[in-house]
């Protein structure tokens, strides 16, 4: 699904990724962690086509990123730290226009459906402008996948959630794997990582550091592998 090689991306004389190397099957729910400054989300935005990496070679489902942008954009839901919505529209008419770029059919009711499935109904015509940062949240995770795409690209998507929103974001994933959804997710949240993710890589000062499966879901062996890799503790 995701083949990187060599890839570096520099900013103001300042080398963010070093020469990643890294493989992403199809299907696959990897975690993505490091210390603030590593790197993690630029790479996510690299692979978002937001920004252009400095050098290096990557394809997304056998497309070469450089030289076709819109059709990895077509495939791909991206969740950043913004919501990315019209806070003066409804979920509903949110959900609708970002639908119709896709060209989803029967978009409204789709809509709906989603709506309903993030557990906001109840507020389906209301300003997005009046909503707490948990109920933007949902509503952003419903635009991400409202279009069904086989990618999955998710930065920090717990932060500043309450529990039912984690719950529901959770949810989302799960059943976007078992569709065979392809998911990156930045985090910080080592327990959300080793509940929802088959794969860790720990990103230190632009490199992979480290990459392993999470074979047990075992929540300690995250933090000691962290703390080896990032904090030189043992």
């Amino acid at each position: 699904m995701i083949e990187i090689k060599k890839l570096t991306k520099q900013a103001d004389n300042k080398l963010i990724l070093r020469g990643i190397d890294l493989s992403i099957k199809k299907g696959e729910t990897v975690a993505i962690l490091g210390p603030n400054g590593a790197g993690k989300s630029t790479l996510l935005k690299v692979l978002a086509t937001l920004i252009k990496p400095s050098s290096g070679h990557v394809t997304i489902n056998g497309y070469d990123l450089r030289k076709n942008q819109m059709k990895i954009k077509k495939m791909m839901g991206y969740l950043p730290h913004s919501s990315l919505l019209y806070d003066h529209y409804s979920p509903l008419e949110n959900l609708v226009f970002f639908g119709n770029v896709y060209g989803i059919k029967n978009v409204e009711q789709k809509s709906i459906d989603l709506v309903r499935e993030v557990g906001l109904s109840f507020f389906l015509h209301e300003p997005v402008k009046n909503f707490s940062r948990g109920m933007i949240q949902r509503i952003a995770i419903a635009r991400a996948i409202i279009h069904e795409p086989p990618l999955l690209l998710l930065d920090e998507p717990h932060t500043g959630l309450d529990q039912g929103a984690i719950n529901i974001l959770n949810n989302v994933i799960l059943s976007m794997k078992e569709k065979g959804t392809t998911t990156l997710m930045v985090t910080h949240d080592f327990k959300q990582a080793t509940e929802l993710c088959d794969r860790i890589i720990i990103i230190k000062n632009g490199k992979i550091v480290d990459d392993f499966r999470l074979e047990e879901k075992k929540l300690n062996l995250v933090s000691e592998k962290y703390q080896l890799q990032v904090e030189g503790v043992s």
